[in-house]
């Protein structure tokens, strides 16, 4: 969404400085220079300032941030298709002096980290416009025409295609910097962007949850045995949240869990359950023998305005309290 936000500002704004040198040409090289091109301009104008504006303020707005992006495509193609249809005697001058108009909004499309079917829409459109230019300019079914047409489809093929990679690799890149390798979890840095960043309506509680003596499981069964405890246990937490909830692998054997919208007796019947299923895993060391684990767990709650990030701290206190007392315990008060 941030990626996308960007590319909304930095293109709203080239449009928006390129919209007064393209009225000086309109004043200088148009015929009869009619007067409702200056308004139709101003709108233009106006409507990107305002996306750029709105894509500055548009922070955890995806909503926003699409739709601010779909219109930074279409008022430049919508003033240039309201240049073809309103002017007569600057037909041809409007599509010689705008004609790239299509081009550059397709070669625009690869930067932009739209799926393929939104892509494959706006491409439509734009070729749409460009068959009105070829008609409006009489060179439709001509070599010319069909020309400048082919030229736009394999532009907008390389587009797509480079959109296709482009997306992939970003989404990549946003997983390896927001997730950890082994669990699959959010990491420490992902997890307090989202607790800073996001609203929570109706708060949020804290489980801060310490696998014990993993050190030991290191120790005695090899780091590998160690990194199949963490991938279970990771998946253990998983399968008991909800898909508003959050988790992290805060650092080490330690993981964190955010729940949202629960009471202070659901989140620690959640607790409970979430000890009794780590001490009730077996698992085993690369000789095939059993063994099991236990956690201690720290549970703050936060209600909705107040600082996460101090129920977090508060949280981890309570984690090592529990250690401190004797460990396979939750603490949530104190």
């Amino acid at each position: 969404m941030e990626y996308l936000r960007t590319r909304v500002m930095l293109v709203g704004l080239i449009f928006a400085l390129l919209t007064p040198f393209w009225a000086f040409m309109d004043w200088l090289l148009l015929p009869s220079r009619p007067t409702d091109f200056l308004f139709v301009r101003l709108f233009g104008f106006a409507g990107l300032l305002a996306c750029v504006w709105l894509a500055l303020q548009g922070h955890q707005r995806i909503r926003l941030v699409y739709v601010l992006s779909g219109l930074v495509f279409m008022l430049p193609a919508s003033f240039y298709a309201y240049m073809l249809l309103s002017s007569d005697s600057a037909g041809h001058y409007v599509v010689l002096g705008y004609g790239f108009i299509p081009f550059l909004l397709v070669a625009t499309l690869s930067i932009f980290p739209f799926t393929l079917l939104e892509s494959a829409v706006v491409g439509g459109a734009l070729i749409g416009l460009q068959i009105l230019a070829s008609i409006r300019a009489d060179t439709w079914m001509t070599a010319k025409g069909m020309q400048d047409l082919w030229l736009l489809i394999a532009l907008l093929v390389v587009a797509l295609t480079a959109n296709y990679f482009h997306l992939g690799l970003l989404l990549r890149l946003y997983r390896q910097a927001t997730h950890d390798a082994l669990t699959g979890l959010m990491n420490r840095g992902a997890l307090n962007q989202q607790l800073t960043q996001r609203i929570w309506e109706d708060g949020l509680h804290v489980l801060m949850i310490d696998l014990d003596h993993f050190k030991q499981i290191n120790d005695t069964h090899g780091h590998s045995v160690g990194d199949d405890v963490l991938a279970r246990a990771a998946g253990l937490f998983k399968a008991h949240l909800e898909p508003q909830d959050l988790a992290a692998r805060y650092g080490g054997e330690e993981f964190t869990l955010i729940l949202a919208g629960r009471t202070d007796e659901q989140a620690l019947e959640l607790a409970r359950q979430l000890l009794g299923k780590v001490q009730a895993q077996v698992l085993h060391n690369h000789d095939r023998q059993p063994f099991q684990i236990t956690a201690s767990i720290g549970l703050a709650a936060c209600a909705a305005g107040q600082d996460a990030e101090k129920a977090l701290r508060l949280a981890d206190m309570r984690l090592y309290q529990a250690k401190r007392g004797g460990r396979n315990q939750i603490v949530a008060t104190g």
